[in-house]
């Protein structure tokens, strides 16, 4: 995750993929994630499928239920990814909720994680009061527990969550699920200016950061974006080629 940020330290802007493990069929998720790499993202979140996403906007919501109806688990994505022998280049984050890392074992979760080559974890309904669940042992295991922020995160809020940072905050740019959106308000890139002032490490927007107009709004005012519905559709879709565009857009200095 230093990569992450060096990219902040020359000016760069990082690109973090979401996908839905599993959604297609497990065996499909290694090529996706070569795919990914070799389209220049920075890092790539690889979503774990759960009966009850709050978090998650109708996409990623039924890409989720088709890889469970595949039998998709949390254990058989991370024992996938330990089984890769091909180079992974950038870092890979894991998302899941805290249901399946607590049936799991919370300290088994971190220790698998390392062994499958995992940077850094997010937990999207993991209360802030409550990060000792998870926290100490994704900490041994040398993997960083990403912060998420949003619109109506308090300003005491705020200071806490930004102390406790690493890798980067996941600011979220809207106050309700995830999924494609036509606008992206004034308000987000008020918000987004604040969080990165304050923040210690870089901040990414995500939720509902689908077109390149998006990426304008607010590319001033954050150090990359997280774009997930867009990318788990093209991916469904077998359409990813229309996905380039919005990458070179991020992480292209100066994109033709």
């Amino acid at each position: 995750m230093k990569r992450l940020e060096t990219l902040k330290d020359d000016g760069g802007k990082a690109f973090v993929a979401y996908i839905m493990a599993g959604d297609g069929g497990l065996d499909k998720l290694r090529g996706q994630v070569e795919t990914l790499q070799r389209s220049g993202v920075t890092a790539i979140e690889v979503g774990i499928p759960f009966s009850d996403p709050v978090a998650d906007g109708p996409v990623i919501e039924e890409a989720g239920n088709r890889a469970l109806k595949e039998g998709v688990t949390l254990d058989k994505v991370l024992l996938e990814m330990k089984s890769w022998d091909f180079e992974v280049k950038i870092p890979l984050i894991v998302m899941t909720y805290l249901n399946p890392v607590i049936r799991y074992g919370a300290e088994r979760f971190a220790e698998s994680c390392r062994e499958a080559g995992v940077s850094a974890v997010i937990i999207p309904d993991l209360p802030f009061e409550h990060q000792r669940l998870v926290a100490p042992y994704l900490k041994k295991a040398e993997i960083m527990l990403v912060q998420l922020v949003t619109l109506t995160t308090t300003e005491n809020r705020l200071h806490d969550i930004l102390q406790e940072a690493e890798g980067f905050v996941y600011a979220v740019t809207v106050t309700g699920i995830t999924g494609v959106r036509d606008e992206m308000t004034e308000e987000v890139k008020s918000f987004m200016k604040t969080v990165r002032a304050k923040s210690p490490v870089p901040v990414y927007a995500g939720f509902g950061i689908s077109k390149l107009e998006h990426v304008d709004l607010l590319r001033d005012d954050v150090d990359g974006f997280v774009v997930g519905s867009a990318i788990v559709k093209a991916f469904h879709e077998g359409e990813f080629d229309g996905i380039q565009p919005l990458i070179d857009a991020v992480t292209l200095q100066h994109p033709v």
